[in-house]
Protein backbone atom coordinates (compact mmCIF):
# COMPACT_ATOMS: atom_id res chain seq x y z
CA UNK A 1 0.00 0.00 0.00
CA UNK A 2 1.16 3.55 -1.04
CA UNK A 3 0.90 4.30 2.99
CA UNK A 4 3.24 2.11 4.19
CA UNK A 5 5.87 3.16 1.41
CA UNK A 6 6.22 6.33 2.49
CA UNK A 7 5.31 6.71 6.12
CA UNK A 8 9.07 7.70 6.80
CA UNK A 9 8.78 10.47 4.15
CA UNK A 10 9.72 14.00 5.33
CA UNK A 11 6.70 14.93 3.03
CA UNK A 12 4.62 12.73 4.43
CA UNK A 13 0.99 13.97 4.37
CA UNK A 14 -1.89 11.19 5.08
CA UNK A 15 -5.64 11.32 4.31
CA UNK A 16 -8.60 10.09 5.61
CA UNK A 17 -8.58 7.25 4.37
CA UNK A 18 -4.76 6.58 5.68
CA UNK A 19 -3.95 6.64 1.97
CA UNK A 20 -0.39 8.76 1.57
CA UNK A 21 -1.06 11.25 -1.83
CA UNK A 22 2.48 13.13 -1.62
CA UNK A 23 5.16 11.10 -3.16
CA UNK A 24 7.36 14.25 -4.52
CA UNK A 25 7.77 17.56 -5.24
CA UNK A 26 11.30 17.62 -6.25
CA UNK A 27 11.85 19.15 -9.53
CA UNK A 28 14.66 16.68 -10.47
CA UNK A 29 17.00 14.23 -8.94
CA UNK A 30 20.52 15.65 -8.29
CA UNK A 31 23.89 14.00 -6.45
CA UNK A 32 24.89 15.02 -3.24
CA UNK A 33 27.60 17.55 -5.08
CA UNK A 34 24.30 19.39 -6.88
CA UNK A 35 26.09 17.80 -10.14
CA UNK A 36 23.24 17.05 -12.81
CA UNK A 37 22.42 13.27 -12.41
CA UNK A 38 22.05 10.83 -14.84
CA UNK A 39 18.07 9.68 -16.24
CA UNK A 40 18.11 6.45 -14.18
CA UNK A 41 18.29 8.55 -10.86
CA UNK A 42 15.33 9.06 -9.21
CA UNK A 43 14.09 10.99 -5.88
CA UNK A 44 13.83 8.94 -2.98
CA UNK A 45 10.12 9.81 -3.11
CA UNK A 46 9.68 8.74 -7.05
CA UNK A 47 11.33 5.22 -6.36
CA UNK A 48 8.96 4.58 -3.56
CA UNK A 49 5.88 5.87 -6.06
CA UNK A 50 7.59 3.34 -8.65
CA UNK A 51 7.57 0.42 -6.25
CA UNK A 52 3.91 1.27 -5.03
CA UNK A 53 2.48 1.27 -8.70
CA UNK A 54 4.19 -1.81 -9.27
CA UNK A 55 2.50 -3.66 -6.87
CA UNK A 56 -0.84 -1.79 -7.34
CA UNK A 57 -0.96 -3.27 -11.33
CA UNK A 58 0.92 -6.38 -10.85
CA UNK A 59 -1.37 -7.27 -7.45
CA UNK A 60 -4.67 -4.99 -8.56
CA UNK A 61 -4.71 -4.60 -12.22
CA UNK A 62 -2.78 -8.35 -13.42
CA UNK A 63 -5.70 -10.72 -12.23
CA UNK A 64 -8.09 -8.54 -14.38
CA UNK A 65 -6.08 -7.94 -17.80
CA UNK A 66 -7.36 -10.91 -19.70
CA UNK A 67 -11.21 -10.86 -18.48
CA UNK A 68 -11.07 -6.59 -19.19
CA UNK A 69 -9.69 -7.34 -22.66
CA UNK A 70 -11.84 -10.11 -23.60
CA UNK A 71 -14.90 -8.01 -22.39
CA UNK A 72 -13.89 -4.57 -23.78
CA UNK A 73 -14.75 -3.28 -20.12
CA UNK A 74 -12.94 -1.47 -17.87
CA UNK A 75 -13.26 -2.80 -14.24
CA UNK A 76 -14.48 -0.38 -12.20
CA UNK A 77 -12.61 -1.68 -9.10
CA UNK A 78 -9.53 -0.61 -11.41
CA UNK A 79 -10.67 3.08 -11.36
CA UNK A 80 -11.40 2.95 -7.86
CA UNK A 81 -8.27 1.49 -6.99
CA UNK A 82 -6.48 4.39 -8.87
CA UNK A 83 -8.08 7.12 -6.97
CA UNK A 84 -7.40 4.83 -3.84
CA UNK A 85 -3.83 5.23 -4.56
CA UNK A 86 -3.73 8.79 -5.05
CA UNK A 87 -2.62 7.87 -8.85
CA UNK A 88 -5.44 10.08 -10.17
CA UNK A 89 -3.80 13.93 -9.05
CA UNK A 90 -0.41 13.36 -9.33
CA UNK A 91 0.66 16.52 -10.09
CA UNK A 92 -2.43 18.39 -7.96
CA UNK A 93 -1.75 20.70 -5.41
CA UNK A 94 -2.85 18.49 -1.80
CA UNK A 95 -5.20 21.36 -0.58
CA UNK A 96 -7.25 19.98 -3.92
CA UNK A 97 -6.52 16.51 -2.64
CA UNK A 98 -3.90 15.56 -5.42
CA UNK A 99 -0.46 14.73 -4.48
CA UNK A 100 2.00 17.90 -5.27
CA UNK A 101 4.13 16.16 -7.27
CA UNK A 102 6.67 16.17 -10.24
CA UNK A 103 5.54 15.97 -14.08
CA UNK A 104 7.98 13.09 -13.80
CA UNK A 105 6.26 11.07 -11.10
CA UNK A 106 2.86 10.97 -13.21
CA UNK A 107 5.51 9.69 -16.35
CA UNK A 108 6.74 6.79 -13.71
CA UNK A 109 2.90 5.81 -12.94
CA UNK A 110 2.10 5.73 -16.57
CA UNK A 111 4.97 3.82 -17.46
CA UNK A 112 4.67 1.17 -14.55
CA UNK A 113 1.01 0.76 -15.26
CA UNK A 114 1.87 0.06 -18.67
CA UNK A 115 4.40 -3.07 -17.71
CA UNK A 116 0.86 -4.97 -17.02
CA UNK A 117 -1.74 -3.11 -19.12
CA UNK A 118 -1.69 -0.48 -20.95
CA UNK A 119 -5.40 0.01 -21.43
CA UNK A 120 -5.15 1.35 -17.78
CA UNK A 121 -2.32 2.88 -18.40
CA UNK A 122 -3.85 5.39 -20.76
CA UNK A 123 -6.64 6.00 -18.85
CA UNK A 124 -4.23 7.32 -15.94
CA UNK A 125 -2.29 9.26 -18.35
CA UNK A 126 -5.40 11.16 -20.10
CA UNK A 127 -6.65 11.80 -16.86
CA UNK A 128 -3.65 13.32 -15.48
CA UNK A 129 -1.30 14.78 -18.41
CA UNK A 130 -4.36 16.12 -20.30
CA UNK A 131 -7.49 16.68 -18.39
CA UNK A 132 -6.20 17.98 -15.13
CA UNK A 133 -3.35 19.73 -16.62
CA UNK A 134 -5.75 21.74 -18.67
CA UNK A 135 -7.63 22.82 -15.46
CA UNK A 136 -4.65 23.37 -13.25
CA UNK A 137 -2.83 25.53 -15.99
CA UNK A 138 -5.67 27.29 -17.69
CA UNK A 139 -8.52 27.25 -14.93
CA UNK A 140 -9.36 30.10 -12.81
CA UNK A 141 -9.27 29.71 -8.55
CA UNK A 142 -12.48 29.19 -8.52
CA UNK A 143 -12.45 26.21 -11.25
CA UNK A 144 -9.59 24.51 -9.89
CA UNK A 145 -11.64 24.47 -6.44
CA UNK A 146 -14.60 23.35 -7.75
CA UNK A 147 -12.65 20.44 -10.05
CA UNK A 148 -9.52 19.21 -9.18
CA UNK A 149 -10.80 17.65 -5.82
CA UNK A 150 -13.56 15.67 -7.72
CA UNK A 151 -11.08 15.03 -10.43
CA UNK A 152 -8.02 13.84 -7.84
CA UNK A 153 -10.54 11.90 -5.60
CA UNK A 154 -13.67 10.31 -7.27
CA UNK A 155 -14.87 11.66 -11.03
CA UNK A 156 -12.76 10.09 -13.84
CA UNK A 157 -11.94 13.18 -16.89
CA UNK A 158 -11.99 13.12 -20.91
CA UNK A 159 -10.72 14.92 -23.44
CA UNK A 160 -12.77 15.88 -26.32
CA UNK A 161 -10.96 17.30 -29.44
CA UNK A 162 -11.17 14.88 -32.07
CA UNK A 163 -13.55 14.70 -34.69
CA UNK A 164 -14.92 12.81 -37.73
CA UNK A 165 -13.16 15.38 -40.11
CA UNK A 166 -10.25 16.72 -37.52
CA UNK A 167 -7.85 13.99 -36.65
CA UNK A 168 -3.96 15.06 -37.34
CA UNK A 169 -5.65 18.76 -38.28
CA UNK A 170 -7.57 19.21 -34.92
CA UNK A 171 -8.27 22.98 -35.74
CA UNK A 172 -10.61 21.93 -38.65
CA UNK A 173 -13.15 21.12 -36.16
CA UNK A 174 -17.33 21.26 -36.79
CA UNK A 175 -18.70 21.38 -33.21
CA UNK A 176 -19.94 24.63 -32.50
CA UNK A 177 -20.88 27.28 -29.00
CA UNK A 178 -22.98 29.58 -29.84
CA UNK A 179 -23.72 32.12 -27.17
CA UNK A 180 -27.31 32.39 -25.39
CA UNK A 181 -27.40 35.14 -22.51
CA UNK A 182 -25.86 33.14 -19.31
CA UNK A 183 -24.90 30.33 -20.86
CA UNK A 184 -23.39 28.55 -24.02
CA UNK A 185 -25.10 25.84 -26.40
CA UNK A 186 -23.01 23.28 -28.19
CA UNK A 187 -24.21 20.99 -30.75
CA UNK A 188 -21.60 18.93 -32.65
CA UNK A 189 -19.97 15.70 -32.56
CA UNK A 190 -16.32 13.76 -31.31
CA UNK A 191 -14.62 10.77 -32.05
CA UNK A 192 -12.31 8.63 -30.57
CA UNK A 193 -12.78 9.89 -27.03
CA UNK A 194 -10.47 8.03 -24.81
CA UNK A 195 -12.44 7.88 -21.03
CA UNK A 196 -15.77 8.64 -22.48
CA UNK A 197 -17.52 5.48 -21.69
CA UNK A 198 -16.63 5.57 -17.66
CA UNK A 199 -16.13 9.65 -17.31
CA UNK A 200 -18.02 12.03 -15.59
CA UNK A 201 -16.46 15.29 -16.21
CA UNK A 202 -15.82 16.58 -20.15
CA UNK A 203 -12.96 18.90 -21.99
CA UNK A 204 -14.98 20.09 -25.02
CA UNK A 205 -13.23 22.08 -27.52
CA UNK A 206 -15.81 23.78 -29.51
CA UNK A 207 -15.68 26.93 -32.38
CA UNK A 208 -17.24 30.10 -30.27
CA UNK A 209 -16.48 32.18 -33.37
CA UNK A 210 -16.03 30.32 -36.78
CA UNK A 211 -15.33 33.96 -38.68
CA UNK A 212 -11.99 33.51 -36.66
CA UNK A 213 -11.40 30.09 -37.92
CA UNK A 214 -9.23 28.12 -35.43
CA UNK A 215 -8.60 31.56 -32.74
CA UNK A 216 -12.44 31.08 -32.13
CA UNK A 217 -11.68 27.15 -30.99
CA UNK A 218 -12.92 27.67 -26.93
CA UNK A 219 -12.57 24.92 -24.19
CA UNK A 220 -15.35 24.18 -22.23
CA UNK A 221 -16.05 22.06 -18.96
CA UNK A 222 -18.81 19.70 -19.04
CA UNK A 223 -20.28 16.65 -16.86
CA UNK A 224 -22.18 13.62 -17.93
CA UNK A 225 -25.44 14.42 -16.62
CA UNK A 226 -25.54 17.93 -18.55
CA UNK A 227 -26.84 15.88 -21.53
CA UNK A 228 -23.40 14.43 -23.02
CA UNK A 229 -24.48 11.45 -25.17
CA UNK A 230 -22.69 8.58 -26.06
CA UNK A 231 -23.35 7.61 -29.78
CA UNK A 232 -20.95 4.11 -30.28
CA UNK A 233 -18.78 2.71 -28.31
CA UNK A 234 -15.91 1.37 -30.71
CA UNK A 235 -14.14 -2.28 -31.14
CA UNK A 236 -10.76 -2.16 -31.27
CA UNK A 237 -7.82 -4.10 -32.48
CA UNK A 238 -5.82 -2.90 -29.28
CA UNK A 239 -6.28 -1.22 -25.54
CA UNK A 240 -9.47 -3.04 -25.87
CA UNK A 241 -11.07 -2.16 -21.79
CA UNK A 242 -9.83 1.63 -22.66
CA UNK A 243 -12.90 3.18 -23.51
CA UNK A 244 -12.79 5.05 -26.80
CA UNK A 245 -16.22 6.53 -27.87
CA UNK A 246 -18.09 8.88 -30.06
CA UNK A 247 -20.27 11.81 -28.23
CA UNK A 248 -22.67 13.45 -29.65
CA UNK A 249 -23.62 17.00 -28.15
CA UNK A 250 -27.26 17.85 -28.65
CA UNK A 251 -28.29 21.39 -27.58
CA UNK A 252 -25.62 21.27 -24.56
CA UNK A 253 -26.22 23.73 -22.08
CA UNK A 254 -23.13 24.97 -20.07
CA UNK A 255 -22.47 27.77 -18.00
CA UNK A 256 -20.49 30.55 -19.19
CA UNK A 257 -17.97 29.94 -15.83
CA UNK A 258 -17.42 26.92 -17.29
CA UNK A 259 -15.53 28.13 -19.98
CA UNK A 260 -11.29 27.26 -19.21
CA UNK A 261 -8.62 29.67 -20.33
CA UNK A 262 -11.11 32.65 -21.70
CA UNK A 263 -12.79 32.89 -24.71
CA UNK A 264 -11.00 31.74 -27.99
CA UNK A 265 -7.95 30.49 -26.03
CA UNK A 266 -8.80 26.59 -26.65
CA UNK A 267 -6.48 26.50 -29.71
CA UNK A 268 -3.73 27.92 -27.47
CA UNK A 269 -4.70 25.36 -24.73
CA UNK A 270 -4.87 21.99 -26.73
CA UNK A 271 -1.28 22.85 -28.70
CA UNK A 272 0.49 23.14 -24.99
CA UNK A 273 -1.30 20.41 -23.87
CA UNK A 274 -0.96 17.90 -26.82
CA UNK A 275 3.09 18.78 -25.90
CA UNK A 276 3.28 17.36 -22.48
CA UNK A 277 0.91 14.52 -23.39
CA UNK A 278 3.30 13.03 -26.25
CA UNK A 279 5.49 12.52 -23.21
CA UNK A 280 2.68 10.32 -21.40
CA UNK A 281 2.42 8.21 -24.55
CA UNK A 282 6.19 7.42 -24.68
CA UNK A 283 5.78 6.23 -21.09
CA UNK A 284 2.78 4.13 -22.20
CA UNK A 285 4.74 2.62 -25.07
CA UNK A 286 7.81 2.41 -23.02
CA UNK A 287 5.87 0.47 -20.63
CA UNK A 288 4.54 -1.79 -23.23
CA UNK A 289 7.66 -2.63 -24.77
CA UNK A 290 9.50 -3.16 -21.57
CA UNK A 291 6.32 -5.41 -20.34
CA UNK A 292 6.45 -7.79 -23.55
CA UNK A 293 9.81 -8.07 -22.73
CA UNK A 294 9.60 -9.18 -19.58
CA UNK A 295 6.93 -11.78 -20.14
CA UNK A 296 9.05 -13.19 -23.18
CA UNK A 297 12.85 -13.25 -22.26
CA UNK A 298 12.46 -15.46 -19.10
CA UNK A 299 10.81 -18.32 -21.68
CA UNK A 300 13.78 -18.35 -23.91
CA UNK A 301 15.37 -19.28 -21.17
CA UNK A 302 13.70 -21.76 -19.81
CA UNK A 303 12.54 -23.63 -23.81
CA UNK A 304 15.17 -26.02 -24.27
CA UNK A 305 16.29 -27.03 -27.94
CA UNK A 306 19.01 -28.68 -29.51
CA UNK A 307 20.45 -29.61 -26.08
CA UNK A 308 20.58 -25.49 -24.77
CA UNK A 309 17.97 -22.63 -23.63
CA UNK A 310 16.83 -21.41 -26.86
CA UNK A 311 17.53 -17.67 -26.09
CA UNK A 312 21.49 -18.54 -25.54
CA UNK A 313 21.47 -19.32 -29.49
CA UNK A 314 23.18 -16.11 -31.23
CA UNK A 315 20.59 -15.32 -33.66
CA UNK A 316 17.96 -15.20 -30.73
CA UNK A 317 20.63 -13.46 -28.06
CA UNK A 318 21.42 -10.57 -30.44
CA UNK A 319 17.91 -9.99 -31.37
CA UNK A 320 16.93 -9.96 -27.53
CA UNK A 321 20.09 -7.58 -27.15
CA UNK A 322 18.78 -5.37 -29.45
CA UNK A 323 15.66 -5.04 -27.93
CA UNK A 324 16.90 -4.16 -24.44
CA UNK A 325 18.94 -1.49 -26.45
CA UNK A 326 16.13 0.10 -28.11
CA UNK A 327 14.09 0.12 -25.14
CA UNK A 328 16.63 1.61 -23.18
CA UNK A 329 16.78 4.94 -25.53
CA UNK A 330 13.62 5.18 -25.66
CA UNK A 331 13.44 5.46 -22.15
CA UNK A 332 16.35 7.71 -21.85
CA UNK A 333 14.00 10.35 -24.56
CA UNK A 334 11.07 9.94 -22.49
CA UNK A 335 12.92 10.77 -19.15
CA UNK A 336 15.08 13.70 -20.86
CA UNK A 337 11.79 15.40 -22.22
CA UNK A 338 9.71 14.84 -18.73
CA UNK A 339 12.63 16.61 -17.11
CA UNK A 340 13.19 19.10 -19.91
CA UNK A 341 9.59 19.83 -19.49
CA UNK A 342 9.62 20.05 -15.11
CA UNK A 343 12.75 22.42 -15.88
CA UNK A 344 10.75 24.73 -17.56
CA UNK A 345 13.01 23.88 -20.76
CA UNK A 346 12.31 23.95 -24.61
CA UNK A 347 11.06 20.45 -24.74
CA UNK A 348 8.62 19.89 -28.13
CA UNK A 349 11.44 18.73 -29.87
CA UNK A 350 11.80 16.08 -27.36
CA UNK A 351 8.17 15.36 -26.60
CA UNK A 352 7.70 14.43 -30.57
CA UNK A 353 10.61 12.25 -30.70
CA UNK A 354 9.90 10.36 -27.81
CA UNK A 355 6.67 9.59 -28.63
CA UNK A 356 7.58 8.85 -32.07
CA UNK A 357 10.36 6.24 -31.16
CA UNK A 358 8.70 4.68 -27.90
CA UNK A 359 5.89 3.85 -30.17
CA UNK A 360 8.16 2.57 -33.03
CA UNK A 361 10.13 0.19 -30.37
CA UNK A 362 6.60 -0.77 -28.40
CA UNK A 363 5.93 -2.57 -31.73
CA UNK A 364 8.50 -3.62 -32.94
CA UNK A 365 9.94 -5.58 -29.08
CA UNK A 366 6.16 -6.53 -28.77
CA UNK A 367 6.22 -8.58 -32.24
CA UNK A 368 9.53 -9.89 -31.42
CA UNK A 369 8.14 -11.30 -27.90
CA UNK A 370 5.82 -13.08 -29.58
CA UNK A 371 8.13 -14.98 -32.05
CA UNK A 372 10.69 -15.50 -29.19
CA UNK A 373 7.78 -17.13 -27.29
CA UNK A 374 7.12 -19.38 -30.69
CA UNK A 375 3.50 -20.86 -30.27
CA UNK A 376 2.94 -20.02 -26.85
CA UNK A 377 3.44 -16.24 -27.70
CA UNK A 378 0.65 -16.94 -30.23
CA UNK A 379 -1.76 -17.51 -27.70
CA UNK A 380 -3.87 -15.56 -25.57
CA UNK A 381 -3.23 -16.94 -22.48
CA UNK A 382 0.21 -15.60 -22.42
CA UNK A 383 -0.91 -12.25 -22.87
CA UNK A 384 1.84 -11.03 -24.98
CA UNK A 385 0.38 -11.13 -28.11
CA UNK A 386 -2.14 -8.24 -26.37
CA UNK A 387 1.17 -6.17 -26.03
CA UNK A 388 1.85 -5.98 -29.54
CA UNK A 389 -2.46 -5.34 -30.27
CA UNK A 390 -1.90 -2.41 -28.11
CA UNK A 391 1.03 -0.88 -30.00
CA UNK A 392 -0.24 -0.23 -32.75
CA UNK A 393 -2.32 2.54 -31.68
CA UNK A 394 1.05 4.18 -29.97
CA UNK A 395 1.97 5.26 -34.21
CA UNK A 396 -1.88 6.78 -34.14
CA UNK A 397 -3.51 8.32 -30.96
CA UNK A 398 -1.55 11.86 -29.83
CA UNK A 399 -0.25 12.86 -32.90
CA UNK A 400 0.91 10.25 -35.39
CA UNK A 401 4.41 9.01 -36.01
CA UNK A 402 4.77 11.27 -38.88
CA UNK A 403 2.96 14.22 -37.68
CA UNK A 404 6.12 13.41 -35.06
CA UNK A 405 8.66 12.99 -37.94
CA UNK A 406 7.10 16.47 -39.59
CA UNK A 407 7.74 18.24 -35.77
CA UNK A 408 11.05 17.11 -35.58
CA UNK A 409 11.62 17.93 -39.22
CA UNK A 410 11.28 21.63 -38.56
CA UNK A 411 12.80 22.19 -35.45
CA UNK A 412 15.84 19.94 -37.49
CA UNK A 413 15.22 22.58 -40.47
CA UNK A 414 15.10 25.63 -38.42
CA UNK A 415 18.74 24.95 -36.69
CA UNK A 416 20.51 23.86 -39.97
CA UNK A 417 18.75 26.19 -42.76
Amino acid sequence: MLSSAVRSAKSLRLRPTGLSRTFTSTRYARTDALQPASFSVFTDEEQMLRDTVKRFATDVVAPKVREMDENEIMDPSIIKGLFEQGLMGIETNPDQGGAGSSFTSAIIAIEELAKVDPSVSVLCDVHNTLVNTVIRKYGSAEQQEKWLPQLSESKLGSFCLSETGSGSDAFALKTRATKQGDHWVINGSKMWITNSYEAEVFLIFANADPSKGYKGITCFIATKDMGVKIAKKEQKLGIRASSTCTLDFDDLKIPEENIIGGEGKGYKIAIEILNEGRIGIAAQMLGLAQGAFDKSVPYTYQRQQFGQPVGTFQGMAFQIAQAATEIETARLLTYNAARLKEEGLPFTKEAAMAKYWSSYVAQKVAGSAIEWAGGVGFTRETGIEKFWRDSKIGAIYEGTSNIQLQTIAKFVQKEYS
